[in-house]
Protein backbone atom coordinates (compact mmCIF):
# COMPACT_ATOMS: atom_id res chain seq x y z
CA UNK A 1 0.00 0.00 0.00
CA UNK A 2 2.87 2.35 0.74
CA UNK A 3 4.66 1.43 -2.47
CA UNK A 4 1.41 2.30 -4.36
CA UNK A 5 1.38 6.20 -2.89
CA UNK A 6 5.27 6.54 -3.59
CA UNK A 7 4.33 5.17 -7.08
CA UNK A 8 1.40 7.87 -7.06
CA UNK A 9 3.63 10.03 -5.56
CA UNK A 10 6.20 9.80 -7.86
CA UNK A 11 4.72 10.15 -10.89
CA UNK A 12 2.36 13.39 -9.56
CA UNK A 13 6.04 14.94 -9.13
CA UNK A 14 6.90 13.79 -12.54
CA UNK A 15 4.17 15.26 -14.26
CA UNK A 16 4.44 18.44 -12.62
CA UNK A 17 7.92 18.39 -13.66
CA UNK A 18 6.86 18.17 -17.02
CA UNK A 19 4.29 20.73 -17.04
CA UNK A 20 6.59 23.24 -15.71
CA UNK A 21 9.40 22.51 -18.22
CA UNK A 22 6.53 22.57 -20.88
CA UNK A 23 5.27 26.12 -18.80
CA UNK A 24 9.35 27.35 -19.12
CA UNK A 25 9.71 26.44 -22.74
CA UNK A 26 6.43 28.06 -23.73
CA UNK A 27 7.24 31.24 -21.83
CA UNK A 28 10.56 31.21 -23.50
CA UNK A 29 9.78 30.84 -27.33
CA UNK A 30 6.79 33.69 -26.15
CA UNK A 31 9.41 36.03 -25.06
CA UNK A 32 11.60 35.52 -28.45
CA UNK A 33 8.39 36.85 -30.36
CA UNK A 34 7.72 39.77 -28.10
CA UNK A 35 11.66 40.54 -28.08
CA UNK A 36 11.31 39.66 -32.21
CA UNK A 37 14.69 38.28 -31.91
CA UNK A 38 15.70 34.30 -32.78
CA UNK A 39 12.25 34.48 -34.13
CA UNK A 40 13.26 30.51 -36.15
CA UNK A 41 14.45 28.88 -32.83
CA UNK A 42 10.96 30.21 -31.16
CA UNK A 43 9.38 28.18 -34.15
CA UNK A 44 11.55 25.11 -33.63
CA UNK A 45 11.24 24.69 -30.18
CA UNK A 46 6.83 25.23 -30.55
CA UNK A 47 7.65 22.64 -33.07
CA UNK A 48 9.64 19.95 -31.19
CA UNK A 49 7.09 20.52 -28.34
CA UNK A 50 4.27 20.01 -30.40
CA UNK A 51 5.39 17.10 -32.22
CA UNK A 52 5.02 15.02 -28.56
CA UNK A 53 1.78 13.43 -28.75
CA UNK A 54 1.29 14.72 -24.78
CA UNK A 55 1.25 17.99 -26.26
CA UNK A 56 -0.11 17.79 -29.93
CA UNK A 57 -3.26 19.88 -28.35
CA UNK A 58 -1.76 22.59 -26.63
CA UNK A 59 -3.45 25.82 -27.63
CA UNK A 60 -0.94 27.74 -25.88
CA UNK A 61 2.14 26.30 -27.72
CA UNK A 62 0.03 26.43 -31.40
CA UNK A 63 -0.31 29.99 -30.59
CA UNK A 64 3.08 31.35 -29.84
CA UNK A 65 3.95 29.41 -33.01
CA UNK A 66 2.06 30.84 -34.98
CA UNK A 67 2.88 34.36 -33.61
CA UNK A 68 6.23 33.46 -34.32
CA UNK A 69 6.10 32.60 -37.32
CA UNK A 70 3.90 35.76 -38.25
CA UNK A 71 6.48 37.80 -37.00
CA UNK A 72 9.18 36.27 -39.43
CA UNK A 73 6.47 37.40 -42.47
CA UNK A 74 6.25 40.53 -41.15
CA UNK A 75 10.09 40.70 -40.93
CA UNK A 76 11.16 39.50 -44.18
CA UNK A 77 8.37 41.25 -45.69
CA UNK A 78 9.78 44.51 -44.55
CA UNK A 79 12.89 43.89 -45.92
CA UNK A 80 11.82 42.97 -49.33
CA UNK A 81 9.83 46.05 -49.26
CA UNK A 82 13.02 48.25 -48.39
CA UNK A 83 14.83 46.26 -51.16
CA UNK A 84 17.18 44.68 -48.65
CA UNK A 85 19.11 41.74 -48.81
CA UNK A 86 16.79 38.95 -47.82
CA UNK A 87 16.29 35.33 -49.17
CA UNK A 88 12.89 34.97 -51.37
CA UNK A 89 12.81 31.84 -51.49
CA UNK A 90 12.62 31.61 -47.78
CA UNK A 91 9.83 34.32 -47.40
CA UNK A 92 7.86 32.30 -49.83
CA UNK A 93 8.88 28.55 -47.94
CA UNK A 94 7.61 30.76 -45.05
CA UNK A 95 4.50 31.29 -46.26
CA UNK A 96 3.65 27.98 -47.03
CA UNK A 97 4.41 26.80 -44.04
CA UNK A 98 2.25 29.56 -42.04
CA UNK A 99 -0.70 27.95 -44.33
CA UNK A 100 0.27 24.19 -43.69
CA UNK A 101 0.40 25.11 -40.31
CA UNK A 102 -2.80 27.07 -39.40
CA UNK A 103 -4.80 25.16 -41.31
CA UNK A 104 -3.45 22.14 -39.22
CA UNK A 105 -4.42 24.28 -35.80
CA UNK A 106 -7.34 25.35 -37.17
CA UNK A 107 -8.95 21.97 -37.11
CA UNK A 108 -7.45 21.01 -33.67
CA UNK A 109 -9.16 24.66 -32.66
CA UNK A 110 -12.21 23.25 -34.07
CA UNK A 111 -12.33 19.66 -32.54
CA UNK A 112 -12.93 18.82 -36.12
CA UNK A 113 -11.21 15.07 -35.62
CA UNK A 114 -13.56 15.01 -32.54
CA UNK A 115 -17.26 13.96 -32.98
CA UNK A 116 -18.58 17.45 -31.59
CA UNK A 117 -17.10 20.01 -33.03
CA UNK A 118 -17.19 23.24 -31.77
CA UNK A 119 -16.43 27.14 -32.70
CA UNK A 120 -13.33 27.73 -33.16
CA UNK A 121 -12.10 30.02 -31.00
CA UNK A 122 -8.74 31.21 -33.36
CA UNK A 123 -10.01 31.12 -37.18
CA UNK A 124 -11.14 34.60 -37.75
CA UNK A 125 -7.97 35.95 -36.95
CA UNK A 126 -5.94 33.40 -38.57
CA UNK A 127 -8.08 33.16 -41.92
CA UNK A 128 -7.94 36.87 -42.04
CA UNK A 129 -4.51 37.22 -41.86
CA UNK A 130 -3.94 34.47 -44.15
CA UNK A 131 -6.16 35.61 -46.75
CA UNK A 132 -4.41 38.94 -46.69
CA UNK A 133 -1.27 37.31 -47.98
CA UNK A 134 -2.89 34.21 -49.82
CA UNK A 135 -1.86 35.75 -53.32
CA UNK A 136 2.01 35.33 -52.13
CA UNK A 137 1.24 31.40 -52.46
CA UNK A 138 0.54 31.73 -56.28
CA UNK A 139 2.99 34.17 -56.21
CA UNK A 140 5.70 31.68 -54.84
CA UNK A 141 4.52 29.28 -57.59
CA UNK A 142 5.93 31.55 -60.19
CA UNK A 143 9.04 32.05 -58.88
CA UNK A 144 9.86 28.84 -58.59
CA UNK A 145 8.42 28.01 -62.27
CA UNK A 146 10.84 30.65 -63.41
CA UNK A 147 13.76 29.18 -61.68
CA UNK A 148 13.02 25.92 -63.62
CA UNK A 149 11.90 24.06 -60.09
CA UNK A 150 8.80 22.56 -60.95
CA UNK A 151 8.53 20.22 -58.11
CA UNK A 152 8.65 22.93 -55.90
CA UNK A 153 6.18 25.30 -58.34
CA UNK A 154 3.53 22.61 -57.97
CA UNK A 155 3.11 22.75 -54.35
CA UNK A 156 2.79 26.51 -54.44
CA UNK A 157 0.22 26.48 -56.85
CA UNK A 158 -1.33 22.87 -54.79
CA UNK A 159 -1.27 24.91 -51.48
CA UNK A 160 -3.55 27.85 -53.21
CA UNK A 161 -5.64 25.73 -55.01
CA UNK A 162 -5.95 23.23 -52.24
CA UNK A 163 -7.20 26.01 -49.62
CA UNK A 164 -10.34 27.33 -50.70
CA UNK A 165 -11.27 23.48 -49.20
CA UNK A 166 -9.78 24.27 -45.59
CA UNK A 167 -11.66 24.70 -42.90
CA UNK A 168 -9.80 27.59 -41.84
CA UNK A 169 -10.77 29.32 -44.59
CA UNK A 170 -15.34 28.60 -45.23
CA UNK A 171 -17.39 31.27 -46.54
CA UNK A 172 -14.37 32.56 -48.55
CA UNK A 173 -15.54 30.31 -51.90
CA UNK A 174 -12.34 30.90 -53.52
CA UNK A 175 -13.05 28.95 -56.15
CA UNK A 176 -15.91 31.28 -57.17
CA UNK A 177 -14.73 34.41 -55.89
CA UNK A 178 -10.82 34.50 -56.73
CA UNK A 179 -9.76 35.26 -60.10
CA UNK A 180 -6.41 33.78 -60.31
CA UNK A 181 -8.12 30.17 -59.16
CA UNK A 182 -7.91 29.24 -62.79
CA UNK A 183 -4.61 30.52 -63.71
CA UNK A 184 -3.69 28.68 -60.39
CA UNK A 185 -4.72 25.64 -61.82
CA UNK A 186 -3.18 26.45 -65.36
CA UNK A 187 0.02 26.68 -64.31
CA UNK A 188 -0.17 23.22 -62.22
CA UNK A 189 -1.12 21.86 -65.13
CA UNK A 190 1.61 23.07 -66.98
CA UNK A 191 4.12 22.31 -64.00
CA UNK A 192 3.03 18.61 -64.61
CA UNK A 193 3.07 18.59 -68.41
CA UNK A 194 6.46 19.96 -67.58
CA UNK A 195 7.55 16.94 -65.13
CA UNK A 196 5.50 14.66 -67.34
CA UNK A 197 3.46 13.55 -64.62
CA UNK A 198 -0.26 12.96 -66.11
CA UNK A 199 -1.66 13.06 -62.01
CA UNK A 200 0.05 16.41 -61.97
CA UNK A 201 -1.75 17.32 -65.35
CA UNK A 202 -4.91 16.57 -64.36
CA UNK A 203 -5.79 17.05 -61.47
CA UNK A 204 -6.80 20.56 -61.72
CA UNK A 205 -7.76 20.21 -65.29
CA UNK A 206 -11.33 21.29 -64.92
CA UNK A 207 -10.98 23.73 -63.21
CA UNK A 208 -8.03 25.66 -65.58
CA UNK A 209 -10.40 25.22 -68.11
CA UNK A 210 -11.76 28.29 -66.97
CA UNK A 211 -9.02 30.00 -67.77
CA UNK A 212 -10.06 31.18 -71.32
CA UNK A 213 -6.68 32.59 -72.29
CA UNK A 214 -4.75 29.68 -72.00
CA UNK A 215 -7.41 27.01 -73.17
CA UNK A 216 -5.96 25.94 -76.25
CA UNK A 217 -2.98 24.77 -74.37
CA UNK A 218 -4.66 23.63 -71.33
CA UNK A 219 -6.36 21.14 -74.22
CA UNK A 220 -2.84 20.53 -75.29
CA UNK A 221 -1.80 19.13 -71.77
CA UNK A 222 -4.74 17.20 -71.35
CA UNK A 223 -3.80 15.12 -74.86
CA UNK A 224 -0.32 14.70 -73.54
CA UNK A 225 -1.04 13.23 -70.21
CA UNK A 226 -3.51 10.54 -72.23
CA UNK A 227 -0.81 10.27 -74.46
CA UNK A 228 1.55 9.47 -71.51
CA UNK A 229 -0.68 7.14 -70.17
CA UNK A 230 -0.90 5.43 -73.51
CA UNK A 231 -4.42 5.54 -73.09
CA UNK A 232 -4.61 5.70 -76.99
CA UNK A 233 -8.77 6.29 -77.55
CA UNK A 234 -8.61 9.30 -75.10
CA UNK A 235 -5.25 10.57 -76.47
CA UNK A 236 -7.13 11.07 -80.46
CA UNK A 237 -10.42 12.43 -78.96
CA UNK A 238 -8.71 14.99 -77.23
CA UNK A 239 -6.72 15.84 -80.55
CA UNK A 240 -9.83 15.80 -82.52
CA UNK A 241 -11.69 18.07 -79.66
CA UNK A 242 -8.61 20.63 -79.68
CA UNK A 243 -8.45 20.92 -83.18
CA UNK A 244 -12.14 21.35 -83.87
CA UNK A 245 -11.51 24.41 -81.55
CA UNK A 246 -8.19 25.54 -82.41
CA UNK A 247 -7.22 24.51 -85.97
CA UNK A 248 -4.18 26.80 -86.52
CA UNK A 249 -2.89 25.90 -83.16
CA UNK A 250 0.50 23.84 -84.36
CA UNK A 251 0.09 21.04 -81.55
CA UNK A 252 -3.33 19.07 -82.56
CA UNK A 253 -3.53 18.90 -86.35
CA UNK A 254 0.30 17.61 -87.27
CA UNK A 255 -0.37 15.22 -84.39
CA UNK A 256 -4.04 13.57 -85.54
CA UNK A 257 -2.89 13.88 -88.76
CA UNK A 258 0.45 11.99 -88.34
CA UNK A 259 -1.95 9.58 -86.26
CA UNK A 260 -4.39 8.65 -89.26
CA UNK A 261 -0.74 8.13 -91.62
CA UNK A 262 0.62 6.14 -88.95
CA UNK A 263 -2.04 3.73 -89.24
CA UNK A 264 -2.66 3.76 -93.20
CA UNK A 265 -6.21 5.85 -92.50
CA UNK A 266 -5.38 8.40 -95.01
CA UNK A 267 -8.60 9.51 -96.24
CA UNK A 268 -9.83 10.28 -92.53
CA UNK A 269 -5.99 12.54 -92.66
CA UNK A 270 -7.41 14.03 -95.97
CA UNK A 271 -10.62 14.90 -94.13
CA UNK A 272 -9.23 16.61 -91.11
CA UNK A 273 -6.50 18.77 -93.96
CA UNK A 274 -9.69 19.51 -95.71
CA UNK A 275 -11.34 21.03 -92.34
CA UNK A 276 -8.42 22.85 -91.33
CA UNK A 277 -8.19 24.49 -94.99
CA UNK A 278 -11.72 25.55 -93.94
CA UNK A 279 -10.10 27.68 -91.28
CA UNK A 280 -6.89 28.74 -93.44
CA UNK A 281 -6.69 28.49 -96.79
CA UNK A 282 -3.51 30.16 -97.50
CA UNK A 283 -1.68 27.88 -94.83
CA UNK A 284 1.42 26.56 -96.31
CA UNK A 285 1.74 23.81 -93.89
CA UNK A 286 -2.28 23.02 -94.28
CA UNK A 287 -1.45 22.52 -98.07
CA UNK A 288 1.90 20.51 -97.89
CA UNK A 289 -0.02 18.23 -95.33
CA UNK A 290 -3.03 17.55 -98.10
CA UNK A 291 -0.19 16.98 -101.02
CA UNK A 292 1.56 14.75 -98.70
CA UNK A 293 -2.10 12.65 -98.02
CA UNK A 294 -2.84 13.09 -101.51
CA UNK A 295 0.70 11.38 -102.24
CA UNK A 296 -0.23 8.34 -99.69
CA UNK A 297 -3.45 7.56 -101.43
CA UNK A 298 -2.24 7.27 -104.91
CA UNK A 299 -3.77 10.53 -105.91
CA UNK A 300 -0.55 11.64 -107.79
CA UNK A 301 -1.00 14.67 -110.19
CA UNK A 302 -3.02 16.56 -107.26
CA UNK A 303 0.03 15.99 -104.77
CA UNK A 304 2.31 17.52 -107.87
CA UNK A 305 0.11 20.47 -108.64
CA UNK A 306 -0.13 21.17 -104.98
CA UNK A 307 3.90 21.09 -104.47
CA UNK A 308 4.20 23.20 -107.73
CA UNK A 309 2.29 26.57 -106.57
CA UNK A 310 3.71 26.08 -102.86
CA UNK A 311 6.84 25.93 -104.99
CA UNK A 312 6.27 29.42 -106.87
CA UNK A 313 5.73 31.02 -103.70
CA UNK A 314 8.81 29.33 -101.39
CA UNK A 315 11.41 28.00 -103.56
CA UNK A 316 13.23 26.77 -101.21
CA UNK A 317 10.28 24.65 -99.25
CA UNK A 318 12.49 21.20 -99.48
CA UNK A 319 9.67 18.67 -98.54
CA UNK A 320 7.83 19.77 -101.56
CA UNK A 321 10.03 18.83 -103.77
CA UNK A 322 10.20 15.59 -101.80
CA UNK A 323 6.65 15.27 -102.44
CA UNK A 324 7.30 16.13 -106.23
CA UNK A 325 9.93 13.91 -106.72
CA UNK A 326 8.29 11.05 -104.91
CA UNK A 327 4.85 10.83 -106.79
CA UNK A 328 6.99 10.39 -109.63
CA UNK A 329 9.29 7.85 -108.28
CA UNK A 330 6.18 5.77 -106.79
CA UNK A 331 4.92 5.89 -110.32
CA UNK A 332 7.74 3.85 -112.08
CA UNK A 333 7.74 1.73 -108.80
CA UNK A 334 3.89 0.22 -109.82
CA UNK A 335 4.75 0.59 -113.33
CA UNK A 336 7.84 -1.79 -112.62
CA UNK A 337 6.04 -3.95 -110.40
CA UNK A 338 3.80 -5.49 -113.57
CA UNK A 339 5.40 -7.18 -116.76
CA UNK A 340 6.83 -5.34 -118.84
CA UNK A 341 6.82 -4.40 -122.22
CA UNK A 342 9.19 -1.97 -124.36
CA UNK A 343 6.81 0.82 -123.90
CA UNK A 344 6.30 0.50 -120.28
CA UNK A 345 9.81 0.35 -119.50
CA UNK A 346 10.42 3.80 -121.58
CA UNK A 347 7.51 4.98 -119.52
CA UNK A 348 9.00 3.61 -116.24
CA UNK A 349 12.26 5.64 -117.37
CA UNK A 350 10.47 9.15 -118.23
CA UNK A 351 9.46 8.74 -114.16
CA UNK A 352 12.18 8.30 -112.91
CA UNK A 353 13.82 11.38 -115.24
CA UNK A 354 10.86 13.54 -113.61
CA UNK A 355 11.58 12.72 -110.55
CA UNK A 356 15.41 13.13 -110.58
CA UNK A 357 16.08 16.62 -110.77
CA UNK A 358 13.24 16.86 -107.45
CA UNK A 359 14.70 14.52 -105.48
CA UNK A 360 18.13 15.87 -106.21
CA UNK A 361 17.58 19.58 -105.11
CA UNK A 362 15.83 17.79 -101.96
CA UNK A 363 19.21 16.43 -101.33
CA UNK A 364 20.81 19.60 -101.45
CA UNK A 365 18.49 21.29 -99.54
CA UNK A 366 18.74 18.09 -96.53
CA UNK A 367 21.52 16.37 -96.99
CA UNK A 368 20.99 14.97 -93.55
CA UNK A 369 18.17 13.64 -94.70
CA UNK A 370 19.69 10.24 -96.44
CA UNK A 371 17.01 8.03 -95.12
CA UNK A 372 14.45 10.16 -97.59
CA UNK A 373 16.88 10.60 -100.22
CA UNK A 374 19.68 7.64 -100.85
CA UNK A 375 17.39 4.82 -101.67
CA UNK A 376 15.10 6.92 -103.90
CA UNK A 377 18.21 8.40 -106.14
CA UNK A 378 19.92 4.80 -105.90
CA UNK A 379 17.29 2.99 -107.59
CA UNK A 380 16.95 5.80 -110.39
CA UNK A 381 21.06 5.98 -111.01
CA UNK A 382 21.24 2.23 -111.27
CA UNK A 383 18.27 2.24 -113.87
CA UNK A 384 18.57 4.86 -115.90
CA UNK A 385 22.63 3.68 -116.05
CA UNK A 386 24.36 6.45 -114.73
CA UNK A 387 27.31 5.26 -113.96
CA UNK A 388 29.45 8.50 -112.50
CA UNK A 389 26.04 9.31 -110.34
CA UNK A 390 25.88 5.93 -109.66
CA UNK A 391 28.73 5.46 -108.20
CA UNK A 392 28.43 8.51 -105.70
CA UNK A 393 25.78 7.13 -104.52
CA UNK A 394 26.95 3.87 -103.89
CA UNK A 395 29.99 4.63 -102.04
CA UNK A 396 27.25 6.74 -99.40
CA UNK A 397 25.42 4.13 -98.98
CA UNK A 398 28.24 1.75 -98.24
CA UNK A 399 29.49 4.82 -95.72
CA UNK A 400 32.39 5.75 -97.54
CA UNK A 401 31.45 9.48 -98.19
Amino acid sequence: MRLKRYIILYLMCAFALLGWAQKKQISAAQDLVKAGKDLPKAEKSMRELLSDTTHQYNMKAWVVLCDAMMKQYEQGNEKLYLKQKYDTASFFSLTKRMFETMERFDSIDAKLYTSTPIKPKYRERYAQYLNAIRPNLFNGGNYFLVKKDYAKAFEYFDSFILSDKASLFEGFDYEKNDPLMPHAAYWAMYVGYKLNEPKKIMKYAELAERDTSMHHFVKQYEATAYLINKDTTRYISALKEGFEEYPNFAFFFPRLVEYYAKNGRYEEALETVERALKADSTSIMFRFTKSTALLNLGRYDESIKICEDILKEKPNFAEAYYNIGISYFDQAIELAKVQQTRAKIAKIHKLYEKAMPYLERYKELMPQNKDKWLAPLYTIYLNLNMGKEFDEIDRIRNGNK
